[in-house]
């Protein structure tokens, strides 16, 4: 393990995808049976995508206080069937919402209900809600959430908005294997927005893969700037960490 700080971001660095996944969950594990001892209510952000696959796996495992903890999620498309495979919300549902027992599960969803209704919702829940920790990746092009660069404000006043999709953004959905074309893949979706992100206390961000190291070097040595907006994780102001596998990092080691 290689471990390093830039700004307010701490970085580790591991061998595999396998060891990067159960750091961060033994990491983040830990912080929520001591926030357990603080609050009667934990509420947590989670990301949906194949880079989070090794972390929600190993984090479903762990002897948490499951039926104290709220389950959000941070982004979600316009326009796809209910029960479509590609729904970020049924994504977490087989991958850990249905695998452990939470006191509710919180999807970015109303059947028929317009987009902004469905902001407005949410955005209500948030405030009932406060987020204390969020649980994210990193795009390929520096996104966190569907903040792409064209739409991350970092002093956004919504927390949850509409927000078109980047052509980078869309062509990661079908290089992950999630959608078979980019004619597939959904022009617009529902995204928490940076600021309602960065209010949590605690950030766990894992981002493994090759696909990943441009964005990851921007993220770590670039200039804090919307064109990628993941740097402004470097001006958190409490914790956050950065996991990374030896391909993720391979411009910044």
């Amino acid at each position: 393990m290689t471990t390093f700080k830039k700004d307010s971001l701490s970085i580790e660095i591991y061998d595999t995808r396998a060891n990067m996944g159960a750091a961060a969950a033994d990491s983040i594990a830990a912080y929520i049976r001591e926030l357990h001892g603080r609050k009667s209510e934990i509420n947590i952000v989670f990301s949906a995508a194949p880079s989070q696959n090794e972390f929600l796996a190993e984090l479903k495992k762990k002897n948490l206080p499951w039926n104290n903890i709220n389950a959000f999620h941070m982004d979600e498309y316009i326009g796809l069937d209910e029960d479509a495979p590609q729904r970020f919300g049924n994504f977490l549902k087989e991958r850990i919402f249905d695998a452990v027992p939470f006191k509710s599960v919180n999807y970015l969803y109303e059947k028929e209900a317009a987009p902004e209704k469905i902001c407005a919702d949410y955005t209500a829940l948030l405030e009932k809600y406060p987020v204390d920790i969020v649980l994210m990746g990193i795009g390929e092009n520096g996104h966190i959430a569907f903040n792409d660069p064209h739409v991350a404000f970092f002093d956004d006043p919504e927390e949850v908005k509409v927000v078109s999709l980047d052509q980078m953004c869309r062509m990661q959905q079908v290089n992950d294997g999630c959608f078979a074309s980019l004619d597939r893949v959904p022009t617009h979706a529902i995204t928490l927005t940076i600021p309602a992100m960065l209010r949590a206390d605690k950030i766990i961000c894992v981002v493994p893969g090759p696909a990943k190291a441009n964005a990851v070097k921007a993220t770590v040595n670039g200039p804090i700037t919307r064109d990628c907006p993941a740097s402004i994780l470097r001006r958190h102001r409490k914790e956050i960490t950065l996991y990374c596998n030896t391909e993720s990092a391979k411009y910044i080691l």
